[in-house]
């Protein structure tokens, strides 16, 4: 119960303080540009529907009320989850959240207005504030623990969990990024690949054509690239330790790659079917499959207790001499 309490009340000052320093970021940008509460503003409006941007106390506070309830809940799903995995709340992972909470935003706000706001109040600022968001996120429930944690290189060196899904994660971003650059070498576009990721994602670009091939673009979109292959490593090493102990939960991380690949695929085909058309979206699955099959042979070849268990349900076929 203690522990419950616990993480309740740190997730919830968390994200109190992650929601605030976004309000703050927000109303300074917005006094700097001469349109104070313009932002509050303008995404209450877009989740209202609206194409006018009214500026009153009724959508300002009700938007707020939101924001604050949205964050709230992202802090206790963060402080529970960092219990779980034992893992100290550190900067890094908070830059982590911060692109999470910066896909999220964008994502969201696509699906269920068809406005992309990331564009509309522009991707620096967002992305700017969100990584504050995150970092001071991580930074309390860091300040808040009881007992002072590991630094994240002791961290790696002492828990195989972590240290094994961030290996995974980062074989799996490189796998990736490879495959694009030979693929954009070979047509002789070098680093289209992440630009057009990057220019459809941040610049809301809807052709070909509006690909910039910039340090920007393709900088910070290999930053969500890795982040993102970071916590997908984590995800899966945390269920190839599950699955030492239940062997079958292997199918079930086989049936939701093959969903995940299905919806990533799905919504590049609804938001940004230019980048199919491009790319093409058999090359784009053949690039995570290659991804898939590195993560799983760097976490088989870490775990021989589950090649045990697989052989032992499978017959001896699966398990090489020693």
């Amino acid at each position: 119960m203690a522990t419950r309490k616990s993480i309740l009340g740190r997730g919830l000052m968390a994200g109190l303080i992650a929601a605030t320093t976004l309000v703050v970021w927000f109303l300074v940008i917005d006094l700097v540009n001469g349109r104070p509460l313009y932002t509050p503003s303008f995404v209450a409006n877009t989740l209202l529907g609206r194409d006018a941007v009214e500026i009153s106390f009724g959508i300002i506070a009700s938007y707020t009320v939101f924001h604050y309830a949205v964050f709230l809940a992202i802090g206790i799903a963060v402080a529970w989850v960092m219990t779980k995995l034992e893992t100290p709340p550190n900067i890094l992972l908070g830059i982590v959240l911060g692109f999470f909470l910066f896909d999220l935003v964008f994502y969201a706000s696509v699906a269920a207005t068809g406005v992309n706001v990331v564009l509309s109040l522009g991707w620096p600022s967002v992305l700017v504030g969100n990584l504050l968001a995150g970092i001071t996120l991580m930074a309390y429930l860091n300040l808040s623990e009881a007992a002072p944690r590991p630094s994240w290189l002791e961290l790696l060196a002492r828990h195989r969990v972590v240290r094994e899904g961030v290996v995974a994660g980062l074989l799996g971003a490189a796998v990736v990024a490879l495959w694009f650059l030979i693929f954009d070498a070979l047509a002789g576009r070098v680093f289209y690949t992440p630009a057009a990721l990057g220019s459809a994602l941040l610049f809301g670009a809807r052709s070909a054509a509006e690909v910039q091939i910039a340090t920007a673009p393709v900088l910070i979109y290999t930053l969500i690239h890795v982040a993102a292959f970071i916590i997908v490593g984590l995800v899966t090493a945390t269920l190839v330790f599950a699955a030492e102990e239940q062997p079958p939960i292997l199918l079930g991380m086989v049936l939701v790659f093959a969903a995940a690949e299905a919806v990533f695929i799905g919504v590049l085909a609804v938001f940004a079917s230019w980048i199919l058309d491009t790319l093409g979206w058999l090359n784009i699955a053949i690039a995570n499959l290659l991804a898939a099959v590195a993560i799983g042979a760097y976490l088989w070849g870490e775990h021989p207790t589950l090649r045990r268990e697989v052989r032992s349900l499978t017959g001896p076929s699966l398990e090489r001499p020693a």
